[in-house]
Order: C-alpha cells, then structure tokens, then sequence
C-alpha cells in the first residue's frame, strides 16, 4: 500500500499534502495508468488521517484528470503519461466523441435575448454576473486609496511603462507564485484595462495572418472581438475533456483559445491529459501558441483551485490571461496577461510604444491590497460567500416541484453552472416565457457558433449525454431572497398550463 510521511507539510493541509505527493507519484511515473488505488478507509487508516482527508485528495485528483472512479470497484489512475511532451512523435492525438444534438432552431445570440417587460415589478438577471454591493471591501479600498495618495505622490506623477507600474507586476507575480504555481517574472506581466484590449495587442503581436481556434459553443462576445479584428477563426467542437484535439488539428489553426479550468459556458473543466495533449499540439510548430483564460479560476467551490495549463507548459507556449472583474468587481477594468519570455522582445519591438490604459492610481492601489495580503482574504471570503449562495439557490430548487424536471451540470465549478430543463418547449419558448415573468436567462444553444454559409445544416452539440434545454444560470448576482420566487416562477411559466 501507498505510504507517505507528513512531516514536511509546511502550510499545506493534510488532505493537500497527500494530493501532492500521489500527483507526484502518477507524473514520475511511480503510480503507473490503470492502477488500482487503496480505498479510502483502508488508505486512511494506513496513513493515520481521517477518511475524510484521502476522500478530499482523490476527490482534487479526479477534478484534475489524475484519476478515474469504477463504481463499487475504486479509484483509478488516468491514463496521462503518453501525453507528457517528450519526443512529439508519441503525443496521442485520439479524442472521445461526444454523442450529437440536433438543434431545434437558430437562436439569438446572447447579447440579444428578449428584453424584460420595464412594467413588470421584480426582475431577475441570470446571464449577467454582477458583483453583490455589499461584498466590496470600500472601507478598506478608501484607506489604500487615502494610504496611496499620501505615500506615493511623485509616483502618481510620473508616467507608467507600458506594461504597467512594476508594484502591481511584482504583486501579481507573486500571488501567482504562491496560489498557482506559476513561476513567472514581473516582465512577463503585461497590465490593460480590461481583457478585450489585452485580446487586441495579442492578435498585433500574433499577426492578423494567423488562424485563431475558438471553443464551440463558447463565450459569444470573445469571438466578437475576434472578428472585429479580421482575422480568420476556426471553431473547434467541444466534448467532455474541452476541446477536441483531432478536430484542432485538423483546423490549420496556429493559436488556440481555451479556457481550461472552468469553460463557458459549459463549465467543463479540462482533464490533465487532454491539457499536455493542447501542449502536443503547440509543440508542433514554432508559430503555434495557446492563449488560456483563467477568468473564473478562484472561484472552483469544491477542493483546491485546478492548476494553470501555463504552470505545466514547460516549452513557452501559453498565454496566460486573467482579469480582476470577477474576482473584485466587474466595474473594475483591471486585467493581465503573462506573456511567455519569447515573446519579450517581440513585444516590445512591436508594441513597446503603447501607453498602459490603466491609472496609476488603481494600479498602486491595487498592488497594495494584492501586497498586504488582503486579495487572498477577500477571496477566501468570497468563495464562502458564493457557496452560501449557491447552496441555497440548489435548495430552492430541491424543495420546488422543479427538482423532478431539471438536472444540475457543473455546480462546483464556478460562478454559473447549467440546469438542463426537461420540456417539450423549445429553448427559444424558455426564454420567452422567463422574460414574460421578468426573468432574463440564456440557453446554451446560444453560444454556439452558427455556420452562415449553411443555415438548413443542424449545428452540433458535442456533449456526451446530450444537453438539450440546459439554461444557464450566473447566480453571482442573485438576491437570496428572491430565489423562491424565481425558482417558482419559472415552474409554473414552464409547466403551468
């Protein structure tokens, strides 16, 4: 049986502790793909932690793609070594096929879901993410602000290298460090307001000659900022580990967009495997990168946040991108990107000229509340306060006779997940009845790519079990007390007559 010492656990929890080491065993290679791991009672006893611990570390590792449970047999190593990037001729390049969904109609695209009667007294938003007034730390952003102004007046006064005031660079390379494992320079970090701009000097310092690879279906109004670009865009069909691998390469694309961690609007989380065979894929040409976005990445409500695809890219070959409108508030237009140190030069060769576009009054006040530690709590706090949430929007549901027509996708990953309606409705009927009540939703029909040049062909939805009439749910923003009324509502437009 698997023994391990946990005299070294520094700050580490237990059940963290144990996740690192038998992730380190699984890459190593000392736990070989297809073995058997101990039960947890049998492990924790072994082991002198609690049950409670080993279920936690499998319960991380299977998040991540590590491992795979076989009902009444255990848990299981994951096959991930033949993706590792050694020689490019042994990266797999198979991917499991999604079962088809025939569409039923060309929907809208989000941006234009029917607007909420302005008469109607209650109003409910579920696709947009807002940020709860009462969760903003003002009291102590006004002190930062008081602290700054008094403390750094010349350096309010003198303007900002391009790339943005190295107090607030240092700060996020060290957060980035320390909460993800990323070991990158205050160079690297490139700061913008707001991940639209960030996205445009990516494609000048890219070339508008290279084809970008979008996730389908995916986030509507990034591949708006993709078009209005004029650059050439494939979209790439999704399955349960994100995106297809065969398909990608198939595509001719030579930059890849992905969000790994917590996809929207799927919410699927892309497994370990498939994230070194996106690596592969770089890795095959000099011109190819991939551009990750980690928009949602501290708010996973079950286990430890999934490491970053830039942690484990050993060959400078991602993009990380992040933004602090989900995390502090979507009014603030703080956002960064880390460039791989290949492209240093060409960055500033190309497009060392640009002024940064975010003040450096935010920027230091910013750095100063990354700095002293108070981000990490106000995280901690917030993903507390989102589970809150959350639960008691699942409550809701379960107490409603709702709970016997729905199933629930993807609740733990972020800050939105998906409620597949079981309805004879179309999604376009979902939605028009919600906005008849006051409530806005989506569905994810939506956000898939829809082909102009073939309009009678039926776009496919690549999910393994087929998720027709899921609507989305970004909960973000939803007042407890009106979750009753909302989860009602929607039971008796949808089934009341």
């Amino acid at each position: 049986m698997l023994t391990y010492s946990f005299e070294n656990l520094g700050s580490d929890s237990l059940y963290e502790y144990l996740y690192k080491c038998i992730r380190s065993d699984i890459l190593e290679g000392k736990i070989r793909a297809g073995e058997k791991l101990p039960s947890k009672r049998g492990f924790a006893k072994n082991l002198g932690v609690s049950v409670i611990t080993v279920e936690n570390a499998y319960a991380q590792l299977m998040a991540e793609g590590y491992l795979y449970s076989v009902p009444k047999s255990g848990y299981y190593v994951a096959e991930i070594s033949r993706y590792l990037l050694t020689p490019k001729s042994q990266i797999g390049h198979d991917s499991s096929l999604f079962a088809r969904m025939n569409r039923e109609q060309t929907l809208a695209s989000p941006d234009n879901v029917p607007d909420v009667p302005k008469e109607l007294p209650a109003v409910v938003d579920l696709v947009s993410s807002r940020t709860d007034q009462n969760q903003f730390p003002f009291t102590l952003w006004a002190r930062l602000m008081r602290l700054v102004l008094s403390e750094k007046q010349e350096e309010l006064m003198i303007p900002a290298p391009g790339a943005g005031v190295f107090a607030l660079r240092r700060a996020i390379a060290e957060y980035l460090l320390q909460y993800q494992g990323m070991n990158v320079t205050e160079d690297q970090i490139i700061i913008g307001a707001g991940t639209e701009y960030l996205y445009g000097l990516l494609i000048q310092l890219l070339g508008q000659d290279k084809k970008y690879a979008l996730e389908d279906p995916g986030y509507v109004k990034m591949a708006k900022v993709y078009q209005s670009h004029l650059v050439s865009i494939a979209y790439i069909p999704m399955d349960e580990g994100g995106i297809q691998v065969d398909a990608l390469r198939s595509s001719g694309a030579d930059i890849l967009h992905v969000s790994p961690s917590h996809h929207y609007p799927t919410g699927v989380t892309t497994p370990i495997g498939r994230r070194y065979e996106l690596l592969g894929w770089a890795n095959d040409s000099d011109d190819r990168y991939i551009i990750e976005d980690d928009y949602d990445c501290e708010f996973r409500l079950a286990g430890r946040p999934i490491p970053s695809l830039q942690s484990i890219d050993r060959l400078d070959k991602v993009i990380y991108m992040n933004t602090f409108t989900k995390s502090l508030a979507s009014t603030i237009r703080i956002s960064y990107m880390v460039l791989p140190k290949r492209l240093l030069a060409r960055f500033q060769e190309r497009l060392g000229f640009y002024a940064c576009t975010v003040s450096n009054f935010e920027q230091y006040t910013l750095a100063e509340f990354i700095h002293k530690g108070y981000f990490e709590k106000h995280i901690n706090r917030m993903r507390n306060y989102y589970r809150g949430k959350r639960d008691a929007l699942l409550k809701a549901i379960s107490q409603n006779p709702l709970s016997e027509k729905v199933h629930i996708h993807e609740a733990d990953a972020g800050l939105h997940f998906l409620v597949q309606i079981d309805t004879a409705l179309s999604d376009q009927e979902l939605i028009s009845r919600a906005a008849a009540c006051g409530i806005r939703l989506s569905c994810l029909s939506q956000y898939y790519h829809a082909s102009q040049e073939e309009p009678d062909s039926d776009p496919v939805n690549q999910m393994q079990e087929p998720i027709r009439h899921a609507v989305l749910v970004n909960y973000s923003g939803l007042e407890n007390e009106k979750m009753p009324w909302l989860v009602q509502t929607l039971y008796q437009s949808w089934y009341g007559d």
